[in-house]
């Protein structure tokens, strides 16, 4: 399960991997730093309004689910597989819909529960409360969402004492 960062079969392989798991992560973070001015401009601007913290966290990142996955899809993650887009659109929907209770999760916490609500205690929590989501949104959508497509290199195979390619066997 996963990417597979650690199996490795040739030398420098594990570096590229580290390299390409770099180059997704500042991509991700590229993509999400663009939905967290959203979501927080959304948010506070709805606070302003007289709309309730929990209401407004939950629309604000609705608001930046929707950008997010335009983000991913076509800069994140573009070279991902595109062929199941109505799975990959589902799982998203999915995978965010957790995301953004685990991060108005804890705003509601602070606010409704433990009496925070100050409009800078209300973006404390949410911030805090992205923090956490974005980890899980991170493996969720690497791990389920936009899927790597297969290795297309041919890869090496050993040849016996008698000059003929022989079978790989086991794992690769």
């Amino acid at each position: 399960m996963g990417s597979g960062l650690l199996r490795t079969a040739t030398p420098g392989g594990f570096r590229r991997r580290v390299r390409a798991l770099w180059r997704e992560v500042v991509k991700f973070g590229a993509v999400g730093g663009a939905g967290l001015v959203v979501n927080f401009a959304a948010f506070n601007l709805l606070l302003h309004t007289g709309v309730r913290p929990g209401r407004a966290g939950v629309a604000a990142t609705a608001l930046a689910i929707v950008l997010n996955y335009v983000g991913f899809r076509y800069f994140t993650y573009r070279d991902r597989d595109r062929g199941h887009r109505t799975r990959e659109m589902t799982l998203f929907l999915v995978f965010s819909g957790i995301g953004l209770v685990i991060e108005n999760g804890v705003l509601f916490v602070a606010t409704y529960w433990m009496g925070w609500d100050t409009p800078l205690q209300n973006n404390v929590f949410k911030f805090v409360g992205v923090g956490v989501a974005t980890l899980f949104r991170f493996w969720s959508y690497r791990t389920w969402v936009f899927r790597a497509l297969p290795d297309q290199r041919p890869r090496p195979s050993r040849v016996g004492p008698q000059g003929r390619a022989s079978e790989r066997v086991g794992r690769p």
